[in-house]
């Protein structure tokens, strides 16, 4: 894959979800949208998306309105349309329809030809004994590599 120019990630999702598969999609866009996100002005926290009527959806996206724009500004958390191939929305409707199902925002960036793109992971919410044993994990190696840091220190 080429450069791309991540603008915003959605950190939790990772630790919230298992994630499965990950789709690359467009976004139907307006010009003030475009404008703020070139400045950063995005949040993916509280967002997802779903599927309706054989289109994608992307709900509580939070693109702030920008400042050098006047009443066309747009509405910040607007459901946006994401653009996708046939074949992968129909993969992710049977996909959703099983239980347990949901799709995530992962990461917002503009690909090496300046078009924005939002990356959705098709996802399975983790139970919280999960992510204990997630952080659990993580300590341990942290652990790991501390002790391995210092033992090769001395040497």
């Amino acid at each position: 894959m080429a450069e791309q120019k991540v603008i915003a990630t959605n950190k939790k999702a990772r630790h919230d979800y298992f994630i499965e598969e990950t789709y690359e999609a467009g976004i139907a866009l307006t010009g003030t949208e475009v404008k703020s996100i070139r400045e950063g002005k995005v949040n993916l926290r509280d967002s997802y998306a779903e599927v309706r009527n054989g289109e994608v959806f992307v709900h509580n996206m939070h693109i702030s309105p920008y400042e050098a724009g006047n009443q066309f500004n747009h509405e910040p958390k607007r459901t946006r349309k994401l653009l996708l191939h046939k074949h992968e929305i129909r993969r992710l409707i049977g996909k959703t329809q099983e239980r347990g199902y949901t799709l995530v925002p992962l990461k917002i960036y503009f690909n090496e030809r300046g078009k924005v793109k939002l990356e959705i992971g098709l996802a399975k919410g983790k139970k919280l004994y999960d992510k204990r044993k997630e952080i659990a994990q993580r300590d341990a190696e942290r652990e790991m590599r501390k002790a391995f840091a210092q033992r090769y220190k001395g040497i």
